[in-house]
């Protein structure tokens, strides 16, 4: 209750404080911009944000009915939590005035509360404060992520102290070091087209932090039974339909680029779910509906930071062994100690690191001769796959540790784990007193009791 009413009343001055910044633009520069270009940044916008309602369905529909609820809203919540923190300070530690020298971090102040967001010059063809938004989505579904790895192991309010602090620790640093002209990522050369490593890998590693800080020693890890498999093809739909937004947004225009990067993402997630249950198959498993759904979303993730920078039939390479090498990983997790309950390392974190290496080999100048900073190996050239390799050791280390030290952060201010007795009940009644059929409140209050 103390700490909700600490949430609250910081809101509130928040919002206070809100009024009393200058919000009108001096001047509105409308000078290059293009109307095709803004009209597609604000579907891509849009599509992009639908993803994190299809990470709910799609993990909501993987665990077992007595936590689907709350799996679901802590995807949900971070709509909101980081909405709210992104116009505060979080935009500008990502992509305000790099204030280190070394393109570490943003000033936060340069846009503290979206302040000369409106009237700064365009992003490109298109208003900073439509990029500002489009950044956003990106922001959100990073960290809701990783709640697949902790689903149902984790107090609500410890995870909203988590999402914010990851958020400004982890994910806007990577982002001002992958994606601002003045990031060190950038200048080294560093190919990130969507967010393979500032979004993936990222929450792919802070995934494995936290399946190694809560696991339960000594416990035997008990198999999930799915709750409602078609939540996880909806979810999948739902996810494959926004990463259109997710890849060929990220070309910022409504051109020859956005086209190419839709084509590789749509090819990439195609061979990746077939590739995965025909992978199951040649192991003595039946052809799932999950294993496909699971499959095609290490195909859209490996292909993220690829997307604008290989040709189509590269991107078909891309998801057929992004797949079989998740596949493989999944299947290793399943023989140790990790608690990582729906297998976000596997798929995010070495579909991550899987698709950054890709672009390190594949990348070619043709596709995006303005941006590639280089051809990948398979040409010839050894400098951007080494770049890569460099830079693949820096964002897991920094994401890894950094994640560990905000868990241990976290849970000193606020224990992370739910009690032995929430477990059993289920989170959706422990946390959040509902339930996903209303029938067994009755059953729940007596066990309570």
């Amino acid at each position: 209750m103390k700490k909700s009413i600490v949430f609250l009343v910081l809101l509130i001055a928040i919002s206070i404080l809100a009024v009393f910044m200058p919000g009108v633009p001096t001047t509105i520069n409308t000078e290059g911009m293009n109307s095709g270009d803004v009209a597609w940044m604000l579907a891509a916008s849009a599509m992009v944000l639908l993803m994190t309602p299809g990470l709910a369905y799609f993990y909501g529909g993987m665990i077992d009915t007595k936590n689907i609820i709350t799996t679901m809203l802590q995807s949900f919540i971070a709509m909101g939590v980081i909405s709210v923190l992104w116009i505060v300070v979080g935009f500008s530690i990502a992509f305000g005035t790099d204030v280190s020298g070394l393109g570490l971090i943003g000033d936060p102040t340069t846009y503290f509360m979206f302040n000369n967001v409106l009237d700064a010059p365009l992003w490109g063809t298109i208003p900073l404060v439509l990029f500002a938004f489009f950044q956003l989505k990106f922001a959100i579904i990073t960290p809701a992520l990783i709640t697949g790895t902790f689903a149902e192991r984790i107090r609500f309010k410890s995870y909203i102290l988590f999402l914010v602090l990851f958020s400004l620790f982890i994910y806007a640093p990577l982002a001002h070091w992958t994606w601002h002209a003045d990031g060190f990522l950038f200048k080294m050369g560093v190919l990130d087209f969507a967010g393979g490593t500032v979004v993936h890998m990222s929450a792919g590693f802070a995934a494995l932090a936290a399946s190694i800080y809560l696991r339960s020693k000594g416990e035997t890890k008990a198999p999930i039974s799915p709750a409602n498999i078609p939540f996880v093809l909806l979810g999948t739909g739902l996810l494959w339909f926004g990463w259109f937004g997710f890849n060929a947004g990220s070309a910022l225009t409504a051109g020859a680029l956005a086209a190419s990067a839709f084509a590789t993402t749509n090819t990439a997630s195609a061979a990746a779910g077939l590739a995965w249950i025909l992978f199951d198959v040649a192991r003595g498993k039946k052809p799932s509906a999950l294993g496909f759904c699971i499959g095609a979303v290490v195909g859209l993730v490996a292909i993220t930071p690829a997307a604008g920078f290989v040709t189509i039939p590269s991107s078909l390479f891309i998801g057929t062994f992004a797949a079989i090498i998740s596949n493989v990983v999944v299947h290793w997790k399943q023989k140790t100690s990790l608690e990582d309950t729906l297998d976000v390392f596997p798929c995010h974190g070495v579909g991550g690191a899987v698709g950054m290496v890709m672009t390190g080999l594949l990348a070619n100048v043709a596709v995006n001769p303005l941006n590639t900073t280089g051809n990948g190996l398979f040409f010839g050239e050894t400098h951007l796959f080494v770049v890569h390799m460099i830079a693949l050791v820096i964002v897991v280390g920094y994401t890894f540790v950094g994640s560990m030290i905000l868990l241990k952060l976290t849970d000193l201010i606020s224990p992370l784990k739910v009690s032995a007795e929430e477990k059993k009940l289920g989170s959706d009644f422990s946390q959040h007193g509902e339930n996903l059929y209303p029938a067994d409140f009755s059953t729940l209050k007596e066990e309570m009791a």
